[in-house]
């Protein structure tokens, strides 16, 4: 397991905790510097800290982002206040260690499967399963095929910004959806209308 941490510090205002899950490729890793860049823009203190499992495209990976008075680089047990999941099963996975009573899940429903599942000496659970199990841990759960949404906004890689405007949209975090869109300006250095638009798809969903 390898475990990178980013630590910025300014004005604190309050905590949120959040964790994204997903397996690599997925731009979870991206999706959570963008995060934490807008935090700082809004002069929080943040943590970020990613872990990695296997090494390679596929392999499971989650990242902690901490906001506002935190010092450690890992979220406890059961005190997240979201779970972006982009992939189900590690959503279920982030879910049921990390978020705490009443917390929001926020779940991409397109799986990516494993290895095992691919040549046939695993099952994949059923989504609804999946999202069942979720709901027992989450006070609130929001579904969205956030790959098929980039894909409207004209990018289907942006699957990652979606997630981020659906987060924006419910409200949790302590700072205005401004200081993530301009964090995306700045760290994305290209196709930046079609992630703006993807941005706001996601917010649209989030807000509902």
């Amino acid at each position: 397991m390898r475990r990178v941490v980013h630590e910025v510090s300014s004005v604190r205002a309050m905590s949120v905790e959040v964790v994204i899950s997903g397996v690599g490729g997925q731009g979870n890793v991206k999706a959570a510097q963008i995060l934490g860049a807008a935090a700082v823009k809004a002069g929080l203190r943040v943590r970020v800290s990613d872990v990695f499992g296997i090494a390679q495209r596929g392999g499971p990976v989650m990242s902690h982002v901490r906001i506002g008075e935190v010092y450690g680089s890992m979220v406890s047990a059961h005190s997240a206040d979201a779970v972006v999941g982009m992939e189900p099963m590690e959503a279920l996975r982030a879910a049921s260690a990390y978020l705490k009573p009443g917390g929001i899940a926020i779940v991409n429903t397109r799986p990516v499967f494993p290895v095992e599942v691919n040549i046939g000496k695993a099952v994949y659970p059923p989504i609804d399963t999946i999202l069942g199990s979720i709901k027992t841990a989450a006070g609130r759960v929001i579904t969205v095929d956030a790959t098929e949404i980039a894909s409207l906004a004209g990018i289907p890689l942006a699957a990652n910004v979606v997630m981020l405007g659906v987060l924006a949209g419910t409200g949790v975090l302590p700072f205005a959806p401004e200081y993530i869109i301009e964090s995306i300006k700045e760290n994305i250095p290209r196709s930046i209308r079609e992630n703006l638009d993807a941005f706001e798809r996601g917010f649209a969903i989030g807000k509902q």
